[in-house]
């Protein structure tokens, strides 16, 4: 299973990309102190891990505590070993994608970037982008939410038919403010 693991980091002097090796840590533990060497000072540490143009695993450190996890889907445990170790521990949100993707908030169409159109409110069901129905997303969906994006945005990202786990990393690494930086990353 091919792998990708981008640690991006906001600290003092704005945010940082590094590309983090996950290969041999033997436990979520281990990913997670990797994770904080990566930017040791950092206020808020994501690391947003890619596995065979399927799944997408996003960890989340504030000043290198609390960890918070959320996977696009549970399947990515069954599949692979990285998997295992990165979805173990975690639940089932109580709202599931088909229910959130369906939906969008007033954020949400603010949120809208180049890859998802927002259209207007008037237009029909039809044409929203219609979600993954065998994806099953687990863990933290607020994730990102006091970063400006909601769970609700995260989720219709995720789902989103061929929106692969590289799309959805770099639309919120761009809503962040980190896009140049991942986009460097990946260049190199």
């Amino acid at each position: 299973m091919s792998t990708f693991a981008a640690a991006v980091a906001r600290g003092k002097n704005g945010w940082t990309a590094s590309e983090l090796e996950l290969s041999g840590a033997g436990d979520i533990d281990e990913v997670v102190d990797r994770l904080r060497d990566a930017e040791p000072d950092a206020e808020v540490s994501l690391l947003f891990v890619e596995a065979d143009d399927q799944y997408l695993v996003i960890l989340r450190l504030d000043e290198g505590e609390d960890l918070r996890v959320f996977g696009s889907d549970s399947a990515f445990a069954d599949e692979s070993r990285l998997g295992t170790l990165l979805l173990a521990d975690v639940e089932t949100p109580p709202v599931g994608i088909d229910e959130l993707a369906g939906s969008r908030s007033a954020d949400d169409e603010d949120d809208a970037g180049s890859d998802f159109d927002a259209d207007d409110e008037d237009d029909d069901e039809d044409d929203r982008p219609a979600a993954d129905p065998d994806a099953d997303p687990v863990g933290d969906v607020e994730i990102l939410a006091d970063l400006g994006i909601s769970a609700n945005r995260l989720l219709t990202l995720c789902g989103l038919e061929g929106m692969l786990p590289a799309d959805v990393t770099a639309e919120i690494c761009q809503k962040l403010g980190a896009g140049d930086e991942l986009e460097e990353l990946r260049d190199a």
